[in-house]
């Protein structure tokens, strides 16, 4: 009994007191310098970006044994964004044509392109996971993956981002950004070929 008390004593003791607590968890971050691999000009109008939320749920089903003893099924919420933009890098020198009197210009753009889906690693997590007493066990010996979850999760939102209706809006605002910068120069601009 006395032992109890002088164990609970002193974890009392270093509750109130955790510098003198003598198992107290210390962080130390040992990680390297950062390395600078690369550096690229940019010469992307980025005019347009999607949120998106989607929720993975995935199963694996083993034939001839219920689920209760094999297999598994997972719930994964993932967010993540998709930019749209607009690469001048590849534009010619008849991309711009001014007009004899220069009041006009007519600008030709590239279509816009959507980047690559970026998920939020902070905001997707796993939701729910119901898995069979094999899959159990063999889980006490093995890292958890949850790779394959961010691969689906990244693939649906790029298929999503293509029906969003950013590339559209993407073409609109680059636009009138270039409007905006031509007008006070006292230019009108057009843009062949676009439907607006």
């Amino acid at each position: 009994m006395a032992v109890v008390v002088v164990v609970v004593g002193v974890m009392a003791l270093t509750s109130f007191l955790p510098k003198l607590n003598p198992f107290a968890t210390k962080e130390i971050d040992r990680s390297g310098p950062v390395l600078l691999k690369s550096i690229k000009d940019l010469s992307q109008y980025h005019a347009a970006a999607g949120e998106f939320q989607v929720v993975i749920d995935l199963e694996k089903d083993v034939k001839l044994l219920p689920d209760f003893l094999a297999g598994s099924r997972a719930l994964f919420v993932a967010y993540g964004s998709v930019n749209a933009f607009v690469d001048f890098s590849g534009l010619s020198g008849d991309a711009l044509t001014v007009s004899a009197d220069r009041t006009k210009v007519e600008v030709r753009l590239p279509k816009a392109q959507l980047d690559k889906p970026n998920l939020d690693q902070q905001r997707s997590y796993l939701f729910a996971q119901r898995q069979g007493i094999w899959d159990r066990f063999k889980s006490l010996f093995e890292v958890s993956d949850q790779s394959q979850f961010y691969q689906l999760g990244e693939q649906k939102i790029a298929e999503a981002a293509q029906h969003a209706g950013l590339i559209e809006r993407a073409e609109t605002n680059t636009r009138a950004m270039l409007v905006g910068m031509f007008r006070p120069l006292g230019y009108d601009v057009t843009f062949p070929g676009s439907k607006t």
